[in-house]
């Protein structure tokens, strides 16, 4: 698999109460300045660089207008494979290309502009088909605006789309996420990923932890993960990571590269990178950025951060895959720690092949700690 590109859009129509990733307000000015500055990194891009899958995230993507959201596509198409024209590019199998979008962005002259320009793959941001937890979680869309979202993108000629679910919202019964789960189903969805609330530093939602006034339950999250893992295996959906499900051959190809070691650029505000060796940040600051931080891993850090991040994967590592994509052998880099979480009943490990054991999935996060 080829390297990936990443473009972080840092506007929203406002503030999620759970969101901690870099994001403002979306405004006429520095919506201007961001565009000039995406531009100006395009050009710092190396030539050899070429990638095999682009994500659009955010932010809200299509929270852009159309003008705006042209402008970017037309850089971006500056990258497409071998020089494609895009009805080449959306024909090539190996060819991904996703953006983000949230309910009530999502206009049929912005679903039809993402299509011509090459992208083949949408991902929704539904979180609750619940109108009343969509205002616990701050969301500004409504369970109407979800499900117009997907016929406007299936009308546009999308047939891979994600839905993404919030699973373990405090105050929220399991009755209510079971149902927003066959609601998601109705619709058909080719990926669903489903994402455990967590309280983030810096959020409402941390304010309001620290007050008393918010209470995860980790007991009822896991019991909801549990569902939903056996609920979309009945659904026919393959649980390939900690918290994506896709139909066979529509797991996310941009995602599998981050799992699986590979190179990739990230572009924008707060975005990072990782390439030949060398990985860096951006600031997280408009209506200018630039790099925060630039390290070169050694190849044994390298190696320890990509068995950690492959284990996310149900599969987990093949030794001969783990060896290719690092030059180490799994065993001889962290045979101790692996043998550990092994007695813990964490890991299992066959002669060839290493994975997080299923009752270890929840708490995957607690486990990589003991591989760092």
């Amino acid at each position: 698999m080829g390297p990936g590109l990443y473009v972080h859009v840092p506007f929203c129509v406002r503030k999620c109460a759970y969101c901690a990733f870099f994001s403002r307000p979306v405004e006429w000015g520095p919506v201007q300045a961001w565009l000039e500055g995406i531009e100006k990194e395009f050009q710092t891009l190396p030539d050899s660089f070429a990638p095999d899958t682009v994500f659009i995230g955010g932010g809200t993507p299509t929270v852009l207008d159309a003008g705006d959201l042209e402008r970017l596509l037309e850089s971006l198409r500056s990258k497409a494979p071998s020089g494609s024209d895009c009805y080449n590019v959306r024909a090539d199998p190996f060819w991904e290309w996703t953006c983000e979008v949230n309910p009530g962005t999502l206009t049929a002259d912005k679903a039809r502009l993402l299509r011509a320009a090459g992208v083949n793959r949408i991902s929704i941001g539904v979180q609750s088909f619940h109108d009343d937890v969509l205002r616990r979680l701050g969301r500004c869309h409504s369970a109407q605006d979800a499900r117009q979202c997907v016929e406007v993108a299936r009308a546009a000629g999308f047939d891979n789309l994600n839905l993404d679910l919030i699973y373990g919202v405090p105050g929220v019964e399991r009755a209510t996420f079971q149902a927003d789960v066959e609601a998601a189903l109705e619709l058909q969805p080719d990926h669903l990923s489903g994402y455990c609330l967590e309280i983030e530093a810096g959020t409402p939602f941390a304010k309001a932890s620290a007050q008393g006034r918010l209470t995860a339950d980790p007991q009822e999250q896991r019991s909801q993960f549990d569902w939903l893992r056996r609920r979309l295996s009945q659904a026919g959906f393959i649980h390939y990571e900690v918290s994506n499900f896709a139909r066979p051959g529509r797991e996310c190809r941009h995602n599998r590269l981050y799992w699986s070691g590979g190179s990739y650029i990230g572009m924008g505000p707060a975005a990072h990178s990782h390439w030949e060796g060398l990985r860096w940040g951006n600031t997280a600051t408009l209506p200018e950025w630039k790099r925060e931080f630039e390290e070169l891993l050694c190849p044994e850090a390298k190696a320890r951060e990509t068995l950690v991040m492959g284990l996310r994967r149900l599969d987990g590592w093949s030794r001969a895959e783990f060896q290719a994509a690092t030059g180490f052998d799994y065993d001889q880099l962290s045979g101790d720690a692996l043998a550990q979480l092994e007695s813990k009943g964490w890991l299992v490990r066959d002669p060839d092949r290493i994975r997080l054991d299923e009752g270890a999935l929840f708490i995957s996060d607690s486990v990589f700690v003991e591989l760092v």
